[in-house]
C-alpha cells in the first residue's frame, strides 16, 4: 500500500477489486488472506458494505460477491462515457473482420486490467475477462502498456522477479526489455502462449500525445494463428489504433474516461 493511502479506505477498495475479479465469490477468510488483513479488522467494513448492498452475502455458501450498489455506481459513471462506446464499436469491427476475440486493457500497478471485451462467433476459452487483472509482462496487452518502461523501471515494478506461468513465459528482464524496445519501434506487441499455452495474442498501445492510455488486442487459439491471420490482425489493429488516437485528441480523452464495460 502506498504511504499516502488511508488504510481503511484502501481496504474497502481492495475488497471491491478482489470480489470484482472473483465472480464466484469469496469467504471472509479468503478475502482476509487475499488482501493480507486480519479478519477482525475487515469484518466491520464487510458488514457495512453488505448492508449498503455494495457487496452481497450468500447465506448458503458464506461467500461474498459484488452487489447491486457497486453496479449502480458503475452504471452512473459509464452513462456518459462516449469514449468507451467509440472504442467498442471499433473493437466490434475488428471482430467482424478477424472472427477472433478483441479485448481492451489499462495499466494498473504492474498488471493489465481488462476493461472491455467483444466476443467472436467462434470464441475460445481464455483466462481473462472484464475486471480481471493479469501480470503485464506476460500478456500482449500488458507489454503494449509497458513499452515505454526501461529495465530499471521494470525491476521496480516487479521486485520479486518475473513469475513463470507457462514454459513460454519470459522471466529474464533483459529479454523483456528487448521486446519492449521492439514494440516502441513497431507499435505491435505479441504474446505466444506465455500465460495460456493454447492461445496467442497481438496488441497495440493507444497513445494520447506521449502517454499510453490503454491497449487493445486480438486473441487467437494457437492452431488458428496462421501467417495470413497474423498479418490481417496487425493491419486491423494499426488501422484502429490511428482512429482511436485521433478520437482521443479531438475529444481530449484521458484515462479516467476509460472504465469497465462488458
Amino acid at each position: 500500500m502506498a504511504k499516502t493511502e488511508h488504510r481503511p479506505t484502501a481496504r474497502v477498495l481492495n475488497i471491491l477489486e478482489l470480489l470484482a475479479a472473483n465472480q464466484e465469490g469469496l469467504t471472509l477468510t479468503e478475502i482476509a488472506e487475499a488482501i493480507d488483513a486480519p479478519k477482525s479488522s475487515i469484518l466491520p467494513l464487510i458488514h457495512t458494505m453488505a448492508q449498503r448492498k455494495f457487496i452481497f452475502f450468500d447465506v448458503h455458501t458464506y461467500k461474498y460477491s459484488i452487489g447491486i450498489g457497486s453496479f449502480c455506481v458503475g452504471s452512473a459513471y459509464t452513462s456518459n462515457m462516449n469514449a468507451l462506446q467509440f472504442i467498442k464499436s471499433e473493437m466490434k469491427y475488428i471482430v467482424k473482420k478477424t472472427n477472433e476475440i478483441c479485448q481492451m486493457g489499462i495499466f494498473d500497478r504492474g498488471k493489465v486490467l481488462y476493461v472491455a471485451k467483444v466476443d467472436s462467433d467462434d470464441p475460445i476459452r481464455i483466462i481473462s475477462y472484464v475486471g480481471k487483472r493479469l501480470p503485464a509482462y506476460c500478456t500482449a496487452l500488458g507489454k503494449a502498456l509497458l513499452c515505454q518502461k526501461n529495465i530499471k523501471e521494470l525491476k521496480e515494478l516487479y521486485p520479486d522477479g518475473l513469475k513463470k506461468y507457462t514454459s513460454n513465459t519470459i522471466t529474464d528482464f533483459e529479454v523483456l526489455a528487448d521486446q519492449l524496445k521492439e514494440i516502441r519501434q513497431t507499435m505491435i506487441a505479441t504474446e505466444n502462449g506465455e500465460v495460456n499455452e493454447q492461445s496467442d495474442c497481438i496488441s497495440v498501445p493507444l497513445f494520447k500525445e506521449n502517454d499510453i492510455l490503454a491497449a487493445i488486442s486480438v486473441s487467437v487459439p494457437s492452431f488458428r494463428m496462421t501467417e495470413e491471420k497474423t498479418e490481417l490482425i496487425k493491419s486491423m489493429l494499426l488501422e484502429t489504433k490511428t482512429k482511436i488516437e485521433t478520437f482521443f485528441r479531438e475529444h481530449d480523452i484521458d484515462s479516467t474516461q476509460l472504465t469497465l464495460s462488458n
